[in-house]
Parts: structure tokens; sequence; C-alpha cells
């Protein structure tokens, strides 16, 4: 590994290994909230879960170490793809923000069941493994049930590439004899996942990969940028076209995680509901720019300080809006479920249509269960401004439904209590903690309370 590199590691901390991280709490525990505060004061954005998760599968592409700054250590995921990786021989050693990766002594190239199934990103395992080893086998992958999601196009990717798949049993086995060979892949329809995973096994492929209607998420930038440091020849980060010129190897690099802009989102329409003013620290306004015309037509005011945002009501009611989730740069999905607790408590009535998955209303009845007026059809949801939401006990669905709940129980009349959190806490850290700094009434107790 360059040694500029590891002068910066040595420079930052020695970290524990991974065995020595505390366990995440229990997964069945609840969240109680009690309505009505304001919100006041920071919150620091952690690094962004969505990118953090794909770099930890970019260390399998090398046996030298890669070393990453402002990893979201504390979330559940991370602790899931930490598992998964040190059962294939991965050496993980973590810290604060801190991670270092060795893949030098793999001796499984296989992601189990028990392990893939709890998480969607599972699945970006095979194409490094496959590009590096020339054979692996993968569980399919599990997650948020918030729709089908199938991964043909990585499939059809990596089988353009010279790959021989099957899948039998739950399982894909991968191999490719002769290596993977550069191709041009025209992509049917964006896919975030398919565009990672090929290309992480396009760096390791003889000749020049082309992906054509690539995805362009800041994610997807900050892996390419990972890659580069490593020694890929990648060109077209952030545009429908990526190139990558195959190597024969990769190095070892120190990177960063860019900070969570779902997170981000999430925290600005928290200000949007509860009135008060935010200092979100370590975070970027220019990842966000499909949320922040809406919020600041709905009735906020945001401003960019440096590397924090700082964001506010600006007094008047809160108005209703449409909104139609788009592949980046449009509204992200993962912004919708909070964006529509934040049209319950609209003046009129404000429309939003899911594209992305088709099954991503299932936080609707408990937010009506609270009190909100919501109809679904199809797509779309009809969400018409209510004067209060009401405490109740509700059920988490899946990630960012947990959210939406915890907003809506952060301005609803009373006492919530939030049931299986276990999604909470796969992607938002120390939630409980930024919340009550910044005034809130949260707890989190365990199940039999």
């Amino acid at each position: 590994m360059p040694q500029e590199a590891e002068n910066i590691w040595a420079k930052k901390a020695s970290p524990s290994p991974s065995s020595e991280i505390k366990p995440q709490k229990s997964g069945l525990d609840k969240i109680r909230i009690v309505g009505g505060k304001r919100l006041e004061g920071i919150i620091p954005i952690s690094g962004a879960k969505n990118a953090a998760l794909k770099l930890m599968c970019a260390a399998l592409l090398t046996d030298k170490s890669l070393h990453l700054e402002n990893m979201p250590n504390g979330l559940r995921d991370i602790q899931s793809q930490t598992e998964l990786m040190e059962h294939m021989g991965c050496v993980i050693a973590r810290e604060r923000d801190l991670m270092a990766i060795n893949a030098g002594r793999i001796t499984k190239p296989e992601a189990p069941y028990d392990l893939v199934r709890k998480m969607r990103t599972g699945i970006l395992v095979l194409g490094p493994l496959l590009a590096r080893f020339g054979e692996v086998k993968v569980s399919l992958p599990g997650g948020c049930a918030i729709g089908s999601r199938p991964i043909d196009l990585h499939l059809k990717g990596l089988e353009a590439m010279g790959a021989q798949i099957k899948i039998e049993q739950g399982y894909i086995y991968a191999s490719a004899p002769e290596g993977l060979k550069g191709t041009t892949i025209n992509f049917p329809k964006v896919s975030v996942g398919a565009t990672e995973n090929l290309m992480m096994a396009a760096t390791l492929a003889d000749g020049t990969t082309i992906l054509n209607n690539a995805a362009r998420e800041p994610e997807i930038i900050n892996l390419g940028e990972c890659l580069i440091a490593m020694g890929a020849k990648i060109k077209g980060l952030g545009t429908p076209e990526i190139t990558i010129k195959g190597v024969k190897e990769l190095h070892g690099a120190a990177h960063d995680v860019i900070p969570d802009r779902i997170e981000t989102g999430t925290w600005m329409i928290a200000a949007c509901l509860t009135g008060g003013t935010l200092r979100l620290k370590n975070a970027q306004l220019d990842h966000l720019t499909a949320l922040v015309a809406p919020l600041q037509e709905a009735g906020l005011n945001i401003e960019q300080s440096e590397r924090d945002i700082i964001v506010s009501r600006n007094g008047q009611p809160l108005t209703g809006i449409d909104i139609t989730t788009e592949p980046y740069p449009g509204f992200p999905t993962d912004l919708q479920a909070q964006f529509m607790t934040m049209l319950t408590l609209c003046e009129g009535a404000g429309m939003v249509t899911e594209t992305i998955f088709e099954n991503r209303f299932m936080h609707v009845p408990e937010l009506c269960r609270m009190g909100a007026n919501i109809k679904t059809q199809g797509n779309s949801a009809i969400i018409r401004g209510v004067t209060g939401l009401k405490g109740a006990e509700v059920m988490a669905t899946d990630l960012r439904a947990s959210v939406a709940l915890v907003l809506a129980a952060l301005v609803a009349e009373g006492e919530t209590t939030i049931n299986r959190i276990y999604h909470l806490d796969r992607g938002y850290e120390n939630i409980v903690e930024k919340l009550n700094n910044c005034g809130a009434d949260i707890k989190r107790v365990p199940p039999e309370s």
C-alpha cells in the first residue's frame, strides 16, 4: 500500500479489531417519543451507509489494505457487512469512524444465506470476488421488503463479460475460468446496484467496459473515486456513460466516505415539521438539489454555511406540494416516506408518486393510525393536511418508513411507541442521542416494556 496512505492512517488512530466493537443493542427494542418539542441544535451527519457498504466491497478487489474514514460504524448494516467479510477471511479493524480492511487472506469466496439475508448489499460482493478469484458462490439477497428489486441486470452484465452463471437452491454460482472481458453494457433501466457491481468487476477485466445508462448517484461517484485511488482507470463518473479500462491488479488506498444525503434530508424535513432550527454538520447541499426546491416551496429556509447546512421554518404554515421519485438527480425514493410525513401537516393537499419501488407505501397505514389523511391509488398517494397527529403504537416496516414514523412522532400529540426498530438501526446512527441533544423527548426501551 502507498506509504502516504499508511501515514494518513497512522495519524488518525490505531483501530481495534472488529470483535472488540460493542455489539448492537437488541433490534427488538422499541422507541418511545413524546411529541411537541421543537428541535434546536446541532446534528452531526454520519457517513453515507449507501456509500460505505459499497466501499467495503471494493476492498475485496485487492490483497492490500483499504483504509476508510467517516465510516458509520454504529450501523447494523455495517456490522452485518463486517461479519460477512470476516467470514470470507478478511481482517477488519474499526475505531470511531475509521475502518481498515485487508482481504489478502480470503479463504472462502462465498457469501452464505445467513449473512446475506440481512441486507440487500450482500449481492455487491459478487462482482469483486468474481473478478479477483474467477469463481464465487453468493446467496440471493435480503434487505427491506419494499419491492422485488431483481438482480437480473447484475447477472446479465456479468454474463456479457464472459461469466458463466447458474442459480440453484437460492445461491448464485458464478465462474469466469478465462477471466472477465471488457464489453459494452446497455442497461435497459437505471440500476444503482448493477452499475456498482459491474463497475467494480470491470476494474480487473481484460479490456475496456462501457456502462451505458449508468446510475449517477453521489455514492457511485464516491465508489469510483475510491477505485481510482486504488489504481483503477475510470472515466465518466456522474454521467450516464462510465468507461472502465481494466488493469491487472489494484492496490490499497485511503478514502473518505461522503456525508449521508438521506440522513441530511431527513433532518431537513424534521426542521420543517417541528419549526425549529438545526445546523447539520458535515453535510453537502449539492447532493440534495431535488429536495431543496420542494422544501423551500413548502416553507423551509435553507442555507449552506461552509461544510454545514442550516435549516429553519420561514414562519409561514407549511404548504402542500407534489413530488415524483426518480433516479438521481431526481427526487430520492429514500426520502419519499419522510416527505409524505411532512405533507400530513401541510395546508391543502400534496401528491407523492413512487416510480422506483412498487411496494413503498407500507408506512401509509401507520401514519393513518396517527391521524393522517392519506389515500393511495396504484403508485400515487394523495395527502390532505390535517391540523395535528396523535401519538399511537405503530410498526416499522422498512428502514425509511421507520424514520418517517419517528418524524411523525416528534410532532404528534402525546406518546408514540415504534416497534421493530431494527430497521432503523440499519441506517440511522445514534438517532436517539442526536435527537435528544436537540430537545426531543425520545428513548429506547426494551421489548418487554
